[in-house]
């Protein structure tokens, strides 16, 4: 009987990875840890996630090591004093309920960077670049990040999350770390390390504006501690560059970091921090293939065991794992908890254990999606990465004169940095040619641009040399204009992910932002659909002799709501 369920076991296996991928790295790890195997397709996601074709090793990890990494948030209480002990899956759950709490407890409001335990070199680059209160998920996030907790940072767009893992990687590499410590490797000035931190992106236009970030507090004279891999540059100046500036942090796309580690270009077994942002936009099928590789690549040395537990190599191999997006589904938490060791949520004045998440709970807890949502998952998400400071409105016009309502809509609301969006790629050049006719500076972005050209036009729109901005969906993640006023949905969104994720663009940093959609008469039912499932007020407007009206039926409509 033994014999025949091993059989079925290895051919479950041999249909989807290579089975030396499950083989336990010791006989210890064999003996401590129970195996399970994950064939399961997220209901919530539209996509597969990569924990569904593999097993999930080590994963029922012991109560105790879960303990002694969250106790440090309250070590006061006399619970983290107290021995953990062997407890059943019951108890697991109830003590997982006081874990929350003890987390909670953390100071999470700091007024400055250096509350947060930065280094003095870090925090006056960031004063010189004119950061100086942290955003609250900053405030969370990199206190957590520091203690070396694999985490997925969960906050809405605009609120700060790329500094929130930016800064505590550059407090452990680069020039403006801490001092390293006796008997670490890597403690000898000026001895190159490698690549000791891979971030990846899932557009070319997010990946280069995390680049931009970095190169912004690095500053000018240490911009070859980062290199870009972006899709669609030149593959022998990126290995060039790779080779000739050694660099410490490499950022790029799922495909183009695939592609070199598979020609033994890019090393990364000895990778500290991987870094995944836009996580739930990662876990789609297009970059299935190239995330298996990553994560199995990333930060994994082999015969880091041998040399025990606590020497720097075995310190070395266990690469610490941040997760970022704007929503979190339960296929992402799936997913990362098979990734990662005892993942913490973190949000804005909160820290959650991943492992107290269950299917039927909502993943964000600071806002309740309305009940006759059919899913509540997915759009709960949606509404948390909405920026709080936006309005929304909706005009309803016919479909050959919606470039001419734009228009009217940009001059109404004194709009300076306009970002227009389209479902399909063919049809902005028009949009872009009856705006300039109009005598309106409009430029168009999409995929089909050579990088030269994306990165012109963001570069003259950042400038305010064009004011309208008119792309499709590729930019509702990877743009980054913190001055943009307005966002215009030319055509309606697919969902109210997508709704969310444009509008994110707006509002930015805690500004104040408008979005405004523009649709056609049957198209308003829509729109009323994405307002009930995320909660928000969008009321009718016209723009009228210069000026944003809102309805007299929408406004009575709104209050007695």
């Amino acid at each position: 009987m033994p014999a025949l369920i091993s059989t079925r076991l290895l051919l479950l296996v041999g249909e989807s990875l290579p089975i030396k991928r499950f083989l336990p790295t010791s006989r210890t790890a064999w003996l401590n840890s129970s195996v399970r195997f994950l064939s399961q397709v997220a209901p919530d996601h539209a996509s597969l996630t990569l924990s569904s074709p593999g097993f999930k090793g080590e994963t029922e990890t012991s109560y105790k090591t879960k303990s002694n990494k969250l106790k440090h948030w309250n070590s006061s209480s006399e619970a983290s004093k107290k021995k953990a002990k062997a407890i059943g899956i019951n108890e697991v759950k109830a003590v997982g309920a006081k874990k929350t709490q003890q987390i909670e407890l953390g100071p999470f409001a700091a007024k400055s960077f250096s509350e947060l335990g930065l280094p003095p070199l870090l925090i006056e680059r960031l004063e010189n670049e004119g950061f100086t209160v942290p955003t609250e998920v900053q405030s969370a996030a990199i206190p957590t990040i520091l203690k070396h907790n694999d985490v997925v940072i969960q906050s809405y767009t605009g609120s700060g999350k790329t500094l929130a893992y930016l800064l505590p990687i550059l407090s452990d590499i680069g020039p403006l770390r801490n001092k390293p410590s006796e008997g670490d490797i890597g403690a000898e000035p000026g001895k190159k390390m490698g690549i000791e931190a891979v971030v990846v992106a899932p557009s070319r236009e997010l990946g280069m504006q995390i680049v931009r970030e970095f190169e912004k507090i690095l500053g000018p004279a240490n911009k070859k501690v980062v290199q870009q891999l972006v899709g669609g540059a030149n593959r022998s100046r990126q290995e060039e560059a790779l080779k000739k500036n050694k660099p410490a942090i490499v950022i790029g796309t799922p495909g183009r970091i695939a592609e070199l580690s598979a020609a033994g270009k890019l090393q990364t077994h000895g990778c500290r921090f991987l870094v995944l942002d836009e996580v739930d936009e990662l876990l789609s099928f297009n970059f299935r293939e190239d995330m298996h590789r990553i994560l199995e690549h990333v930060g994994r040395k082999s015969g880091a065991a041998m040399h025990g537990p606590k020497s720097p190599i075995a310190r070395r191999a266990e690469r610490q794992m941040i997760m970022v997006s704007a929503t979190v589904p339960f296929s992402v938490v799936r997913a990362v908890r098979n990734w990662g060791c005892d993942p913490l949520l973190v949000q804005a004045k909160k820290v959650t254990p991943l492992e107290t998440i269950s299917p039927s709970q909502p993943v964000n807890l600071s806002r309740s999606a309305p009940s006759s949502n059919p899913n509540p998952n997915m759009v709960q998400g949606a509404i948390e990465s909405l920026p709080p400071a936006l309005k929304h409105y909706y005009c309803v016009t016919k479909l050959q004169h919606k470039v001419d309502t734009l228009r009217r809509c940009v001059h109404a609301l004194d709009a300076k940095f306009v970002i227009a969006f389209m479902n399909h790629t063919k049809q902005l050049k028009d949009v872009v040619f009856k705006l300039e006719a109009r005598g309106m500076k409009a430029a168009e972005l999409h995929g089909d641009l050579g990088k030269l050209a994306r990165s012109t036009t963001l570069k003259k729109f950042k400038n305010g040399e064009v004011r309208v901005l008119v792309t499709n969906e590729l930019s509702a993640r990877g743009l980054d204009v913190a001055e943009c006023d307005l966002v215009v949905n030319l055509d309606l969104p697919t969902d109210s992910i997508h709704y969310a994720h444009r509008a994110g663009r707006t509002g930015r940093l805690g500004r104040n932002g408008t979005v405004v959609t523009i649709c056609e008469e049957p198209e308003v039912f829509v729109v009323k659909k994405l307002q009930k499932q995320l909660g928000i007020s969008v009321p009718s407007c016209e723009f009228t002799e210069g000026k944003l009206l809102v309805t007299e039926e929408e406004k009575l409509t709104t209050v007695r709501s």
